[in-house]
């Protein structure tokens, strides 16, 4: 599912309640920056029955690259896991 399948469900669940489209991507896309804004400040982001959004720090390493065949360094970097929860793995 992408972004507009989303927009798209919801709209399709919320029909005659008065809500428009743009009022509803508009709710999404605040959402996602809110959750975004407490990964960031946090390091961690738990939602009940779906799972926990956490920041990965990754050593730096070396590399490869393919089309050469060339050794590389890759820096040490951060990233964002996410682990589901059971209810969520549970239902799948």
């Amino acid at each position: 599912m992408n972004k507009k399948e989303l927009l798209e469900a919801i709209t399709k669940n919320h029909a005659g309640n008065g809500i428009s489209k743009k009022e509803i991507a508009g709710i999404i896309d605040g959402t996602f920056a809110a959750i975004a804004k407490g990964i960031k400040k946090a390091g961690r982001f738990s939602f009940p029955d779906f799972g926990t959004f956490t920041v990965k720090s990754r050593a730096a390493r070396k590399g490869r690259n393919p089309r050469t065949g060339e050794t590389i360094k890759i820096k040490a970097s951060k990233s964002v896991k996410f682990k589901a929860a059971p209810v969520l793995k549970k239902g799948l």
